[in-house]
């Protein structure tokens, strides 16, 4: 299980285990509602190198990113929750709307997304190519998306209560 870090803490930390030579990856994201679509990428991200270090985005960053209404659990909650797989070593919270200078600071070997984006759209990839790291892309799981669990629960909401009778 891993730890919920600043991401000051996740550097340093990075650097021991650099010089422990272990491969650190990295990845990042809202990590609103959890679903099999997450725990795909990062047993993919884990499966990259020793280290997996994510990064999960702030409230107000979510909000911007997602739109009103979102997140729908806090930051704290989704930092915990990210950080509680068994994949993940790290868990820090950033607020930036890319995590640009989170990947500056922290030097992954490894920088891995998912399917929904293409290596030239990769927030981080120039920077991790250039200090001789790789860039992976983690295929989606079909159908499986915060967006899709958050619709659903929603039509179930506002669909009638079927074998409900009136009290």
């Amino acid at each position: 299980m891993g730890r919920v870090l600043s991401l000051d803490d996740a550097v340093r930390e990075r650097g021991a285990a650099r010089k422990a030579g272990r491969t650190v990856v990295f990845t990042n994201g809202c990590f609103d509602i959890l679903h099999t679509g997450h725990l795909a990428l990062l047993e993919g991200a884990k499966a990259c190198g020793d280290l997996l270090y994510v990064g999960v985005n702030r409230d107000a960053t979510v909000r911007g990113l997602k739109g009103a209404g979102r997140p729908i659990v806090p930051e704290e909650e989704r930092a915990e929750l990210i950080a509680a797989l068994r994949a993940v070593d790290v868990a820090f919270l950033f607020v930036e709307p890319t995590p640009r200078e989170a990947i500056v600071a922290l030097r992954p070997d490894v920088l891995v997304k998912g399917g929904d984006y293409t290596p030239d759209t990769i927030v981080g990839r120039d920077e991790v190519e250039s200090w001789g790291g790789r860039v992976v892309v983690v295929p989606l799981v079909p159908g499986r998306s915060s967006r899709g669990v958050v619709a659903e629960i929603q039509a179930r909401a506002a669909a009638p209560a079927k074998g409900r009778g009136a009290t």
